[in-house]
């Protein structure tokens, strides 16, 4: 099986999610590309993809939209997982139903499932006018994400295409 993991990522922080589950992937046996959305032209050489996106103002950034605009259809014929990126603090704020508007991304993809994760907060990273919001909403700095959250998700998706593959291969044989 071959497995896509892509997202958008602003400053990195979404990104190495990426790499995260992309390792957790590969490291139960499937074959794995990790890429940034903005890189791709075709998703029909994956068997099965995991989408996701840092969110900024409760929704994805622009280059993971368009990702789904261009490959919507192709998704919702495969297996794909989806995760948003960028709620900080603990606990988190926004909180889940407040974070990101999920249904539209859903209803293009058909998702299997979609998970938030914690984000990553670097002022230093940030433009003036970003500065001036963080500061406006009094957002925390720091490292936000749960690894070990991030990594048995990945291991969950990884035994389910791993188990469906295995059963695609004894209905073939």
């Amino acid at each position: 099986m071959k497995v896509l993991v892509a997202a958008g990522s602003r400053y990195g922080a979404t990104q190495e999610i990426v790499e995260a589950i992309g390792r957790v992937l590969t490291d139960h046996g499937l074959d794995v590309e990790v890429a940034r959305v903005e890189g791709l032209d075709d998703v029909t050489h994956y068997d099965a993809v995991v989408l996701g996106s840092a969110v900024y103002m409760d929704g994805w950034l622009l280059a993971a939209r368009l990702f789904l605009e261009q490959y919507g259809e192709e998704l919702a014929s495969r297996p794909t997982w989806l995760f948003s990126s960028g709620p900080l603090g603990s606990p988190m704020r926004p909180q889940e139903d407040e974070a990101v508007h999920i249904a539209p991304i859903w209803a293009k993809t058909s998702a299997i499932e979609h998970r938030l994760f914690g984000g990553k907060l670097d002022k230093r990273q940030l433009s003036f006018s970003e500065r001036a919001v963080v500061h406006a909403v009094r957002a925390p700095e720091g490292d936000f994400r749960d690894w070990n959250d991030i990594t048995a998700w990945a291991a969950s998706i990884a035994e389910t295409v791993v188990t469906s593959d295995r059963a695609s291969a004894k209905r073939a044989a």
